[in-house]
């Protein structure tokens, strides 16, 4: 594929910035329904990743503090659990009104905090709405095995109870859109919870927690801020915690995993993944570009499920990619509050705009192509061009390392065979997607991909109806949905003998 674009990326700025200072949530943990100073001083500073400017710090919190929080859960979770289902609906259909009452200033604090565009702050908060909304519903509608008398003289009865308290580490590209994923069903089965946001990303979750503090008992929702390291390894270790969710990197999931075998605690992860997008030669070849537009450089490409690796057939491969790189092109790359059709904003932390940086580099040096983009931009901010690489040869790095950044490779493969193949050599198992207006292929292809999500003729589209989560190096556990609720409960069978 000899296809490139010589178009370059600049970014727009917004003269005023996004000020936040006044929409900060206190200083502080959030425990037991009020704010709490940390029992250390140190503090993680949280910047504004368009222009690099600290814009707030908070805690670094410490051992005594995720124990304090997780004490207050204990003393919450017997009368939590003992609510009713209506009970517990009602407090989250309230809490999805304080949300959609308080859009804008989400919004502004998303933004602010992530680099968000416009029309991706928007989004997620929508989207929180819609999580709280429908998991206030769905708890009240959980079904299992009819009682009856399974064995002779002995009446049976499946009970559904929650699990406890529950630790969750949320990451920070969608940092309230994702801790509200897990808040709704962990509260309405009956849980209490000990949330730890990114240190790089806690704003919007310390408000909310501040926003809808009266809306639940003290002690069921509690947030402590901190590294990793020590607030999460915590929740992982505590014997007090019976379930631990996190949203993350396969590499912490995997230490969470690994700390909470020690207890046997059951272990809830939605890791990494690598989404191929299988482009066959019957293809729709103008939506696939103009889908892979949206779906991989969605939130900068900072997305699990992103549309980042290309398989497209070899017959059409010339074709479609020079369709691609026409839709990559008009991308607008800017910073919060430079209007709603400003589409890729930077990267979350000088970090990984240095790993993505070097993920490039290292594209170029093993003699990768790069069709439009491949640069970091120049100015304040973390920004990288939206990217598209080309020449990529089974085996290459970029096909089995998450980039994490607004960056699509694409590979040719023959046969729906290799396809096949090739789309399931990577580690991960998130999602994947397939195009094609073969009616046989849109059925049968999806059922050979090791994926927990497989779209066909889109991708990226999610509804709260439907589970969410991966296989092999993603994790297990679903989020949305029915199953998400079940995750986070747990089964009891009861058996009565009424013989005697």
């Amino acid at each position: 594929m000899t296809v490139a674009e010589t178009a370059t990326f600049s970014v727009r700025r917004s003269s005023a910035g996004v000020d936040v200072s006044r929409d900060l949530p206190p200083a502080g943990h959030f425990i037991n329904g009020r704010f709490a100073l940390s029992t250390s001083s140190a503090v993680f500073e949280v910047e504004d990743p368009s222009t690099g400017q600290v814009i707030a710090t908070v805690p670094a919190g410490t051992v005594e503090d995720a124990d304090a929080a997780v004490a207050a859960a204990l003393a919450a979770k017997h009368d939590w659990a003992a609510a009713t289902p209506k009970d517990r609906s009602d407090a989250l259909h309230r809490i999805a009104a304080i949300i959609e009452e308080n859009r804008e200033l989400l919004e502004r604090l998303e933004s602010a905090n992530t680099g968000k565009p416009e029309a991706v702050a928007s989004d997620d908060v929508s989207s929180a709405v819609d999580t709280f909304r429908f998991t206030a519903g769905a708890g009240r509608t959980l079904t299992s095995l009819a009682a009856g008398d399974y064995a002779p003289g002995h009446t049976s009865v499946i009970l559904r109870e929650p699990v406890g308290v529950v630790g969750v580490i949320t990451p920070w590209n969608y940092p309230l859109l994702m801790a509200a994923w897990k808040i709704a069903p962990v509260i309405v089965a009956g849980n209490t919870l000990v949330l730890k946001p990114s240190e790089q990303t806690p704003l919007s979750t310390l408000k909310l927690a501040e926003l809808i503090a009266a809306e639940l008992p003290d002690g069921v929702l509690n947030v402590v801020t901190g590294a990793g390291n020590v607030v999460g390894q915590r929740l992982a270790e505590h014997p007090d915690v019976d379930l631990v969710a996190v949203t993350g990197s396969v590499g912490s999931g995997q230490k969470v995993a690994g700390t909470a075998a020690g207890t046997v605690k059951r272990v809830h992860l939605e890791l990494g993944g690598k989404a191929p997008v299988v482009v066959f030669d019957d293809a729709d070849l103008q939506a696939a570009a103009e889908g892979i537009r949206t779906a991989g450089f969605w939130n900068a490409g900072q997305e699990c499920g992103a549309a980042c690796r290309v398989l497209v057939h070899e017959s059409v491969a010339d074709k479609f990619t020079e369709l691609l790189v026409r839709q990559v092109a008009s991308i607008v790359v800017g910073g919060p509050g430079t209007g709603p059709d400003t589409e890729v904003g930077p990267m979350i932390s000088r970090a990984h705009f240095e790993r993505v940086r070097k993920a490039l580099q290292e594209a170029t040096a093993n003699g990768l192509d790069i069709a439009i983009g491949g640069s970091a931009i120049e100015g304040t901010g973390y920004f990288i061009e939206p990217t598209v690489v080309t020449g990529v040869t089974p085996g290459a790095d970029i096909i089995n390392n998450e980039i994490f950044g607004p960056v699509v490779s694409v590979e040719t493969f023959t046969t729906d065979d290799e396809a096949v193949a090739r789309a399931n050599e990577t580690p991960y198992g998130l999602a994947a997607s397939v195009w094609t207006t073969n009616a046989a292929r849109s059925l049968n292809i999806p059922r050979r991909l090791d994926f927990g999500t497989v779209w066909v003729n889109s991708h990226l589209v999610l509804a709260c109806e439907v589970p969410w989560g991966g296989f092999k190096g993603s994790g297990y556990g679903r989020d949305l949905s029915l199953y998400a609720i079940e995750d986070f409960s747990r089964t009891k069978h009861v058996m009565i003998n009424h013989s005697a």
